[in-house]
This record gives structure tokens, C-alpha cells and sequence, in this order.
């Protein structure tokens, strides 16, 4: 495939708490977002020029549910060990602590993180070769 863009969208309870975590913590930027665009709000957040980013919507008189489970996962691979290393210590001085992760194969060589709405991030300090 030529060019593909990744977007993963779904919906979330309180959209400056989701902002806070993923640009605040993880680094990520705002690339856009909108206000009651047929009921719903959001925000697109990633880094300019990667091929994915996340969105996130909330819908106006609508609650989204938490997370269904403890593995809902999104995992960044994180090879270089300093890098690895900053990104933990600018999640935790942004607040967030990490969490045992439910597969322990993630706490191995990664710390997980919880977002506001219960979905778990990894910070895996390894390369992905596939």
C-alpha cells in the first residue's frame, strides 16, 4: 500500500483530560480538531508527519463508556533507551503514574500508563523488526 495514514478514533469521557495525557505525557501535538460538528466535539492528536494519529470525540448529552478491559492497548516501540527513558520521566512528571500492565509480558521491557478513560498506552523500550 502507497502512503497510508493510520487513524485511530474513538470516544472519550472528557476531551481536555485526554488532551492533557497524550500531548502533556507522551508528547504529542494537536493537529486539529472541532466543536459541534453534528453533535460532536474532538481533537486529532499525533506528531506532524508520522503515518497514524489518534482522534478522540466526544458527543454531546452522551457519556462514553471506560475502557472494556485492562489490555485495550495502544503500544509505542521505543528502541532507544534514553528516549525511552525521557518519555517515562514526561509521563510521570506530567502526573501519571504507571500500572502493573494485565499481560505482565508488557512490564518486562515497558511501563504502561492509564489515559482518563481507562485505555492503556505501553512504552515498550524495545525495536519492532516486522
Amino acid at each position: 500500500m502507497d502512503a497510508v495514514k493510520l487513524r485511530v478514533a474513538r470516544p472519550a469521557r472528557d476531551l481536555d483530560a485526554v488532551v492533557r495525557f497524550y500531548r502533556d505525557g507522551l508528547g504529542f501535538e494537536v493537529l486539529g480538531g472541532f466543536e459541534d460538528h453534528a453533535g460532536f466535539d474532538g481533537v486529532m492528536l499525533g506528531h506532524a508527519g508520522a503515518p497514524y494519529h489518534l482522534e478522540f470525540t466526544v458527543e454531546h448529552g452522551h457519556e462514553a463508556p471506560r475502557a472494556p478491559s485492562e489490555d485495550h492497548l495502544l503500544v509505542f516501540y521505543v528502541p532507544d533507551p534514553e528516549a525511552w527513558a525521557e518519555r517515562v520521566r514526561c509521563m510521570e512528571a506530567a502526573g501519571f503514574a504507571p500500572v502493573r500492565s494485565r499481560n505482565p509480558y508488557w512490564d518486562a521491557n515497558g511501563r504502561t500508563f492509564e489515559d482518563p478513560d481507562g485505555y492503556r498506552v505501553v512504552l515498550q523500550q524495545a525495536a519492532w523488526s516486522r
